[in-house]
């Protein structure tokens, strides 16, 4: 059975930062907030309905957050200005508007301010109301990029990996994703693990994939769960530990990761590191399946067609058969053709 390794993560997150307080304000810090705020202060209403986004010592109140940030987005606050952006552009306490996210994400990115430069670039990278464009995507990141912003140096390098709006060049994108890891971004730590991996823009070295795969896998990042498991279980710059393996195929199935329960499936189906067990490999394909995974559905075809772990069953073989080999799946295209199937 084929185990599967996860590629470069894209993801692209709304940033809506608050400068004035640390991860837990105190309810003093937060009573004083609210003196400043009813005075009119704009970098109080803008922490204040921070809180109130977030649910920070405060009970969650996305329509608090809306009104505080408008009072501190009229005044010209860059910070508020990004942050009513951010509640457009998700809808939340408001209905959703990407035209006007875009207003408030320009204001402040006029201004200079690194986080509404990278929302923005994300809208014209998305073409989330706007027409797609990875040119002026690019731009905003740079800008962003240059005042020492992780999640815009992680999508820029992933532009650059992908060959989004710009020449491939993974050079470059390696050069970006170790600014973000410098800053402990989670999935810049993945991307650059990947490159390593396969080699590219650096040359091939596991360990040092490991190594990111790792410090990702520790922040909860389940692709990197599922690689850093991938590396365990096939013995790539690591002695083969099946036991480690499934351990970090588990958390990262848990967290719905379709190409770990895959995976996880495949040690249960082969009786790798735990006790052959059909049922739980049936079980695990079949989440896997439901999402479309060729290789799943293969492998769950194969099982009813031989009786394990179930009762043999050619016609549910020949459908899972047929639904892989519509994604081009080449074994199950064989299975087909050795049932003799049209």
């Amino acid at each position: 059975m084929k185990h599967y390794i996860i590629g470069i993560l894209t993801a692209i997150l709304l940033l809506s930062p608050c400068k004035g307080f640390g991860a837990s304000p105190s309810p003093a810090q937060i009573s004083q907030w609210r003196k400043e705020a009813a005075q009119g202060d704009a970098s109080a209403q803008n922490n204040l309905g921070f809180m109130y986004q977030h649910g920070k010592g405060v009970k969650q109140d996305y329509a608090e957050a809306v009104r505080l940030y408008s009072l501190a987005a009229q005044q010209g606050l860059a910070a508020a200005q990004n942050n009513l952006g951010t509640m457009y552009h998700s809808g939340n306490g408001v209905k959703q508007n990407y035209a006007e996210a875009m207003r408030l994400y320009s204001l402040a990115a006029q201004q200079g301010d690194a986080v509404a430069q990278y929302n923005l670039g994300t809208m014209y990278q998305s073409g989330k109301g706007v027409k797609q464009d990875y040119a002026e995507a690019m731009r905003l990141y740079r800008l962003a990029v240059q005042q020492g912003l992780a999640s815009a140096q992680y999508d820029l390098g992933g532009m650059y990996e992908n060959g989004k709006g710009v020449k491939q060049d993974y050079v470059e994108a390696v050069r970006l994703y170790s600014l973000a890891v410098q800053q402990g971004h989670a999935s810049a730590q993945y991307n650059l693990g990947t490159m390593y991996h396969s080699g590219k823009g650096v040359p091939q070295n596991y360990a040092e994939a490991m190594r990111l795969y790792r410090l990702a896998a520790q922040q909860g990042l389940a692709d990197a769960q599922n690689n850093l498991g991938f590396m365990y279980d096939k013995g790539n710059g690591v002695p083969q530990n099946y036991a480690e393996a499934m351990r970090l195929y588990r958390l990262a199935a848990q967290q719905g990761n379709a190409a770990a329960q895959y995976n996880l499936g495949a040690m249960y189906d082969q009786g790798n590191g735990v006790k052959q067990n059909y049922a739980e490999a049936m079980r695990l394909y079949g989440l896997v399946a439901q999402q479309g995974h060729a290789a799943a559905q293969y492998n769950l075809g194969f099982m009813y067609q031989h009786g394990n772990g179930v009762k043999q069953n050619y016609a549910e073989a020949m459908r899972l058969y047929r639904l892989a080999a519509q994604q081009g799946y080449a074994p199950a295209l064989e299975a087909l053709k050795r049932l003799g199937a049209n």
